[in-house]
């Protein structure tokens, strides 16, 4: 999906909730690098920035506050491409080795999980940004599943 600006796009993350944010450092009302601290308030989603200017501040900037990666222009679509999966690749198997170690801090049911020492929860693979009270009820709901069959006697 793209976003005619910062603002929109910050709007777009919280409703949709990809997962991955490609950030132009240039955009109309809020650029990419206030964009990219607004989202890392909320969010852990992984973002590539990209850039036309060939000053390294910029990259300095977005990798400090919590870029990804960083491309600059003009640059080749394999190239944006193979990025794209390099970063989800990583965040995929960091998720897998911090499941793995959370062990009885883990929940899951069905497409739900939910790591309660991180405090990050995730449906169909996707994260799911929970206040702490949400993340508290999910949690006793996720570990005591109650069939349908049970709850109507």
């Amino acid at each position: 999906m793209a976003y005619p600006s910062g603002a929109a796009a910050l709007n777009g993350f919280e409703k949709l909730q990809p997962d991955l944010a490609i950030l132009d450092i240039r955009m109309p009302q809020m650029d990419g690098i206030e964009l990219l601290r607004r989202l890392r308030q909320k969010s852990e989603m992984p973002v590539i920035l990209l850039t036309g200017r060939l000053d390294e501040t910029d990259e300095l900037i977005g990798l400090r506050i919590g870029a990804d990666d960083f491309i600059r222009k003009p640059f080749s679509q394999r190239v944006l491409i193979e990025r794209v999966r390099t970063v989800l690749r990583r965040v995929h198997e960091a998720a897998t080795a911090d499941d793995r170690r959370a062990g009885d801090n883990l929940i899951q049911h069905g497409e739900l999980r939910m790591n309660q020492e991180r405090h990050t929860c995730t449906w169909k693979g996707k994260n799911v940004v929970l206040t702490v009270t949400e993340f508290r009820l999910l949690g006793v709901l996720a570990s005591r599943p109650v069939s349908l069959r049970a709850a109507t006697r």
